[in-house]
């Protein structure tokens, strides 16, 4: 089994080395190793150690026994960089950090799905979301198949463990995570009231358009037609490694002209007015076109800069926690009360999958399911009314 080191050069910096059998030299008969050294980074050897092992099991048989899930790993991982956004990377990376110490040293083809479900009974008693490690040690396994590298995918025989408050009744899960029409209304007359106008204004927004949080904080002025009342979703902010960047939206359904009402038309208004005296106060040249439509201040540099991605959130907890008597939601709770409300009203399935950005249908119906106590008043209501005999 090949290990990798590291090792001082000669003008004294650190790199790595390994040392791999490739094989037996069909002339002497003798056994072959190669050193391969000068890496920069450990994690650059791993994948140029992971690439060899590849290599040799293509020319000759019997070595694909040597390749580890962590070899693997940094194979489909160099691949996938360059299919999904950087922070849809660093997502992956960081569960890989709870993934690899269950499989990075075992040998791949002898990973069985008898130790897959013990790990996955683990995390199943540990976290809420493990069912999202399970599906992404499974893209790696995935990977391997596709590459002839193992013969059968050991996840895939998994079962997903119930969680304990699925097996219960929950009374306190049946109010879900959105407002009622009454609570939103309720809600954004003390948001007015004792919230930042801006503030007041994205979550106004979030509730009357269902917009995604990134979607929202990557608007621009240009994004908001006032005349038609329709806000163009194209580009959604990110952050990684404390840089925040403009990014495609999330699918291809995601890009999409949004309307929305009367009122916040007027907030909307209201809010670049008060942002166009900031920016005077300030002396930043303020140019409608190219300003953001929520932005910070950034004392240290001296410049306007989007709103933390954080921001809503902290906005929000604030607020609940001045507020005791109102539901207490999150940010991306808006978004399902929009949903919820276009249910309310009739809106027909096909019409609020376009409006929320939806990729899967099923992702819509999965969020009709979490419909408020009205809809279900109204059911019985119509119900009774027809078998009225």
């Amino acid at each position: 089994m090949a290990n990798i080191k590291e090792y001082k050069k000669k003008d004294g910096s650190k790199a790595y080395m390994f040392n791999f059998y490739i094989g037996i030299d069909p002339i002497t008969g003798k056994k072959k190793r190669t050193t391969r050294r000068g890496f920069k980074s450990r994690k650059e050897a791993q994948i140029a150690l992971a690439q060899l092992r590849l290599e040799v099991n293509e020319d000759g048989p019997g070595s694909v026994n040597e390749l580890t899930f962590r070899d693997v790993y940094e194979l489909w991982i160099k691949q996938h960089k360059l299919e999904v956004k950087p922070t849809t990377i660093k997502a992956i990376q960081s569960k890989f950090k709870r993934i690899l110490p269950k499989f990075g040293h075992l040998k791949i083809a002898n990973i069985t799905n008898l130790y897959c479900q013990k790990v996955i009974n683990e995390w199943a008693t540990e976290l809420k979301t493990f069912n999202d490690y399970k599906i992404q040690a499974n893209l790696v396994f995935k990977y391997a198949m596709k590459y002839g590298l193992i013969q059968r995918n050991p996840m895939e025989y998994v079962t997903i463990p119930k969680l304990h408050s699925e097996l219960f009744y929950d009374e306190d899960e049946e109010k879900g995570n959105f407002f009622t029409k009454d609570e939103l209304q309720e809600f954004l007359k003390r948001a007015k009231e004792d919230m930042t106008f801006k503030n007041y204004t994205l979550f106004r927004l979030l509730a009357v358009t269902g917009l995604r949080k990134g979607e929202a904080l990557a608007l621009h002025w240009s994004d908001i037609d006032f005349t038609n009342r329709t806000v163009f979703v194209r580009k959604t902010l990110a952050q990684y490694d404390g840089i925040q960047a403009l990014h495609q939206p999330k699918t291809i359904n995601s890009r999409r002209i949004v309307e929305f009402n009367e009122p916040t038309l007027s907030t909307l208004q209201e809010w670049q007015n008060i942002q166009r005296k900031e920016y005077e106060l300030l002396g930043i040249p303020y140019s409608a076109e190219q300003v953001p439509v929520f932005t910070r201040f950034d004392k240290d540099e001296g410049v306007m800069k989007y709103l933390r991605l954080a921001s809503p959130n902290e906005s929000l907890y604030s607020f609940f926690n001045k507020h005791t008597d109102l539901p207490r939601i999150t940010v991306h709770g808006l978004r399902h009360t929009h949903a919820s409300h276009l249910c309310e009203a009739g809106v027909p399935i096909k019409a609020t999958q376009a409006r929320l950005g939806h990729k899967d249908i099923q992702t819509t119906m999965n969020v009709y399911t979490h419909v408020s106590d009205v809809m279900n008043e109204k059911a019985t209501a119509t119900i009774n009314n027809f078998l009225n005999f």
